[in-house]
């Protein structure tokens, strides 16, 4: 009989997705269900109604998951000076369990593997609620940034430093 709290820690162990691995369809579905939200709330609309599968599958970015159906899951990009964490998203049956830190964490220890003294993301300004996430989890905002023809700020960086 399978120990239940090996299965309970097993669930919450983010793993590295390799560019065939069957979980990356519904990695892309989780992606999209848990970006819904945001259609009529942020303008311009998210860069997530173009991403595809091939984009998940790229080899200058990692795609990280928890879970088979993927309850959490991102996608890190090492970018000049720092490991950029985007499309972070877990499902809304596993919110509130603890999954946004554990792929947080996730993310900052390999930042430091990799080499990089910090982790960075972008939100936009409308979703508030995000941004009191990303500061709870340990981010600062470092700038804000506007789409190309917007007057206006749209989207907020954040980053954390991920030395020990």
């Amino acid at each position: 009989m399978p120990d239940p709290m090996q299965s309970t820690a097993a669930a919450t162990i983010p793993q590295l997705l390799s560019p065939d691995d069957p979980r990356l369809p519904a990695v892309l579905d989780l992606i999209r269900t848990a970006f819904a939200g945001m259609a009529g709330r942020i303008d311009p609309p998210s860069s997530m109604l173009h991403l595809t599968l091939s984009d998940l599958r790229r080899i200058d970015r990692e795609v990280w998951a928890i879970g088979a159906p993927p309850a959490a899951c991102m996608v890190l990009t090492p970018q000049v000076g720092t490991l950029y964490l985007g499309k972070l998203a877990v499902s809304a049956t596993a919110r509130g369990r603890g999954l946004a830190r554990v792929m947080v964490d996730t993310a900052a220890a390999r930042a430091r593997r990799l080499g990089f003294a910090t982790l960075t993301l972008q939100t936009r300004v409308e979703l508030v609620e995000n941004q009191a996430t990303f500061q709870h989890l340990g981010f600062r905002e470092a700038g804000r940034t506007a789409h190309p023809g917007y007057d206006r700020s749209t989207s907020i960086t954040y980053v954390m430093d991920t030395a020990p």
